[in-house]
């Protein structure tokens, strides 16, 4: 199962860290570099289905380093511009760039651009908002499929439909009771410690990932979010 992968190559830290928050939030993966040789050396390394690129960078500028990662691939590359008057910027059309963004730029139309532009080369697929990604823990909804540090984990449906459940409403705590009407449905007569086995099980199958499941006690579960491991 492969992500939604996207490298951004700048030497500003705060163009960097706005554009990997916008990608966090909306569960794609990101890489970035500062400099065209570590973006080269990147791009050699990983799939990418998107680049956004810097013209004005140290080691190797931006012309450079998109003449050679057009030589290995025709991913779609959009160029970030300081100046937008700047003639590198200009240039970089002639080179074949795909879009032009002028900083600044607000996260949101950027990454509406971003998604207009995947769909239309069918990169994003329309269910792609069924997907649940939290650091190294995946989801994908659609195909009821779940991945661990990008290695697929095979789940018993039971399991599956208490991540899917629970991830789907991070946050919100929910009883053991409510939980078995939810997944296993309202005609079930055992116990509501299935609910306890099945999360203890489930922690384990998606290590080290399982502290997001959290117990409250005396009551039921919740995905946190934000949950940190617990230190032994």
């Amino acid at each position: 199962m492969e992500l939604i992968r996207i490298l951004i190559v700048d030497p500003d830290i705060q163009t960097r860290n706005l554009i990997r928050e916008m990608l966090s939030d909306a569960h794609f993966a990101m890489d970035e570099a500062i400099d065209g040789i570590t973006a080269i050396k990147l791009f050699r390394r990983q799939n990418y289905q998107l680049v956004l690129l810097n013209m004005i960078l140290p080691e190797l500028d931006g012309r450079n380093a998109f003449i050679q990662i057009r030589q290995l691939s025709d991913v779609p590359i959009f160029i970030l511009c300081d100046d937008p008057s700047d003639e590198k910027c200009i240039a970089a059309f002639a080179l074949g760039a795909d879009e032009y963004i002028p900083k600044p730029f607000h996260p949101k139309a950027l990454f509406s651009r971003i998604k207009v532009f995947l769909r239309r080369n069918g990169v994003l697929e329309k269910d792609h908002d069924k997907r649940v990604f939290y650091k190294g823990l995946y989801i994908d909804i659609a195909a009821h499929a779940v991945s661990v540090d990008e290695l697929v984990v095979s789940l018993t449906p039971k399991k599956y439909a208490l991540l899917a459940f629970l991830s789907q409403n991070p946050n919100r705590a929910f009883s053991r009771d409510a939980l078995l009407n939810e997944v296993w449905g309202s005609d079930f007569f055992g116990s509501e410690r299935t609910v306890d086995t099945h999360i203890k099980s489930l922690r384990k199958s998606i290590q080290p990932y399982g502290h997001y499941l959290v117990t409250i006690w005396g009551y039921g579960y919740k995905f946190e979010a934000n949950a940190t491991p617990e230190k032994i």
